[in-house]
């Protein structure tokens, strides 16, 4: 992929939900929720803080994240469905 997100920005690729329900009931695509679970492709380098320094970001390439429903921007990059989000808006990183 040729795209660095700038600032404290990252790329999050959304991860698949579950076709079916723990009964067993199979779900329609229209019917699903997209999935609030991602990994990131890329990161940016970091926010500024007053002083100007460079604050690093928490999360790097490759963290499994949870983020709210909202978050990010949808855009499409080499034929990928992606999205592009401020570190802030991310809940959490699975383990």
């Amino acid at each position: 992929m040729k795209f660095r997100p700038l600032h404290d920005r990252v790329v999050v690729k959304r991860l698949e939900g579950e076709e079916k329900t723990k009964a067993g009931i199979i779900i329609p695509d229209t019917a699903k929720e997209k999935p609030q679970e991602g990994q990131i492709i890329a990161v940016g380098p970091g926010a500024r803080d007053e002083t100007g320094k460079l604050v690093p970001l928490d999360v790097k390439t490759g963290d499994r994240i949870l983020f709210g429903k909202w978050s990010g921007t949808e855009v499409k990059i080499d034929g990928q469905e992606l999205l592009i989000m401020k570190e802030s808006d991310i809940l959490g990183v699975v383990a």
